[in-house]
């Protein structure tokens, strides 16, 4: 009995789309800030001499890290087609929150660290149930959200302590435990870096499973895309959004825990231009302003390019007027890199 013939190879299905390496390279948002970030770091390398020491890095890793913890949530937030211009602000009001409650109270400060999580958190859902009831643009929301919680930081302040900033809470039950968390400083290899790396490392690795991985990260690009499609076919658009929004409120805990926790108190006007920096991070590491594209590992980017720079002057000992410049330049640079990228993206086959 002869042995059977070898079983023909499946035809392809024509149905299915075959898309080559170069065009899925090309289709990632991140890549634009990828040649932006090597570009920053080879030209720094070369103007400041002690740019590539292990310090000075782990002093630009820490910069990057301060807004990358913000960066990566905003991302999320652009990428769902919306904004908010109380980020920055918010993170102040946290720290605040957890000082003047833990002061006042003569309580344990962990417990501060609770009611300013749920006071943020209650932040963040109210923009969110603002913004989805209203219908109003979310720049008037969270713009609205900015003007009342700077008022608030400063009244508040003023009101309780007297003064624009808060009381020491540095001798404090608890104190220690808390800043081992959110602002102790670790050494591996014998180089010191700040946990702030840690914690942002943990949201981008978080940011991107959601994205990439889960259901709701399909509702996010969904919503982002077109809003009344998503709706159409099912996707919760409410819950998505005010879900975005606290999102943005537990990185800003995260940062407010931070600050007070780093310096004891708390300066009520600090935070005012930072929700900026934290959309231009998002927007360089290949967010659109329209909303429906992006990746956190490109607002990672970002702040790494906002870290690098920021230091990188100071390394060069230029004068630090300069930084707006390098990072306007920036930002144009990476939004025609990012679009050109795109058009290549899609005539690519």
């Amino acid at each position: 009995m002869s042995p059977a013939a070898p079983a023909a190879a499946a035809p392809a299905d024509e149905r299915l789309l075959r898309t080559s390496p170069l065009r899925r390279l090309l289709g990632r948002p991140e890549l634009g800030a990828v040649v932006g970030a090597v570009a920053v770091f080879v030209f720094f390398a070369f103007a400041a001499d002690s740019f590539l020491r292990a310090s000075s890095l782990s002093t630009v890793l820490y910069a990057a890290s301060t807004i990358g913890i913000m960066a990566v949530p905003v991302a999320l937030l652009m990428i769902g087609g919306e904004f908010d211009l109380s980020a920055g602000v918010l993170v102040t009001t946290s720290a605040l929150v957890s000082s003047m409650f833990s002061y006042q109270m003569t309580a344990n400060v962990w417990v501060g660290v609770g009611v300013s999580l749920l006071v943020t958190l209650a932040v963040g859902a109210f923009n969110g149930f603002m913004l989805t009831r209203t219908r109003l643009p979310s720049f008037i929301i969270t713009l609205g959200t900015y003007l009342m919680l700077i008022g608030m930081n400063l009244g508040f302040t003023k009101l309780i302590s007297e003064t624009v900033s808060t009381k020491t809470v540095a001798d404090m039950e608890g104190f220690p435990e808390a800043k081992a968390v959110f602002a102790s400083t670790l050494t591996l290899g014998g180089i010191s870096f700040k946990i702030t790396i840690l914690w942002w490392l943990l949201l981008i690795a978080v940011a991107s499973w959601i994205l990439l991985r889960t259901r709701a990260g399909n509702w996010i690009f969904a919503v982002g895309g077109n809003e009344a499609a998503a709706r159409a076919v099912g996707v919760p658009v409410r819950a998505t959004k005010i879900g975005l929004y606290m999102g943005v409120a537990l990185a800003a805990w995260i940062s407010g825990q931070h600050l007070l926790f780093s310096y004891d108190v708390v300066q009520s006007g600090e935070g005012v231009g930072n929700e900026l920096i934290y959309i231009i991070a998002a927007v360089i590491g290949g967010c659109l302003i329209t909303g429906g594209y992006g990746s956190a590992v490109g607002s990672a980017v970002g702040a790494l390019i906002f870290g690098m720079t920021s230091k990188g002057i100071v390394f060069a000992e230029w004068e630090s007027d300069w930084f707006k410049f390098f990072l306007g330049a920036m930002l144009l640079l990476a939004t025609l890199l990012n679009h050109w990228v795109r058009k290549r993206a899609e005539a690519t086959t």
